[in-house]
């Protein structure tokens, strides 16, 4: 007759590591690596977003006005003959593309640093033309100088032409923040705008989880 004592030790010794595997294929299903994005990642590179700007509808806005949203930041003027129409447009494309149920959670804020020429009526003009989630925004140049250093870029204002006109330079990239306002991707028009949509997609619905986390 088996030794009961016996019995008991093999059961052990056959259970532990059935449970061992079971525990580290659990452990390692937590820690499988997330998809990477197509846009490049900046994650904690850069500030959470940050600022207190002038809507185009006179409204005095900040980042919190939009929190929950997934926001890009662009910065721009209207007068812009090639970057900013194209980079626009290109965002317009890239958000038509994320599922419609979605697309509200995303947020353009299109930053005029030129304040000068750029008066509210025409900011709004000039967004509405390319798509309803862009928001017009503007301030004093003092004010935009110390948004664009956050963002560790610049602008800088041409030479005036007998016509009173110039052209402003600036960067063509698009800051990407979560819905809790922490910083993401960085985006530049080279890259597709259906992989563009695929990472607003992936945010978006981060944003719209209960537990409104980004991965």
């Amino acid at each position: 007759m088996p030794n009961p004592l016996s019995l008991r030790i093999t059961r052990s010794v056959t259970v532990r590591p059935l449970l061992l595997a079971v525990l580290m294929l659990a452990l390692s299903a937590c820690s499988e690596p997330e998809a990477p994005w197509h846009a490049k990642d900046i994650s904690g590179v850069m500030p959470d977003l940050s600022f207190t700007l002038n809507a185009s509808d006179g409204r005095t806005v900040t980042a919190a006005d939009y929190e929950g949203d997934v926001r890009m930041l662009f910065f721009g003027y209207t007068s812009c003959p090639d970057a900013c129409p194209t980079t626009l447009a290109y965002l317009h494309s890239a958000i038509q593309q994320v599922p419609e149920p979605l697309r509200d959670r995303i947020r353009v804020m299109f930053v005029s640093v030129d304040p000068r020429r750029d008066t509210p009526e025409k900011l709004a003009q000039y967004v509405s033309a390319f798509d309803s989630r862009i928001i017009g925004l503007t301030s004093d140049e003092a004010t935009l100088r110390d948004l664009a250093k956050r963002y560790r870029t610049t602008f800088g204002y041409g030479e005036v032409n007998a016509d009173g006109q110039y052209k402003v330079s600036h960067s063509n990239a698009v800051y990407i923040f979560d819905g809790q306002g922490r910083i993401k991707l960085l985006l530049r028009t080279d890259l597709p705008a259906e992989d563009a949509a695929r990472d607003l997609t992936r945010l978006a619905k981060a944003a719209n989880s209960p537990t409104s986390g980004s991965s």
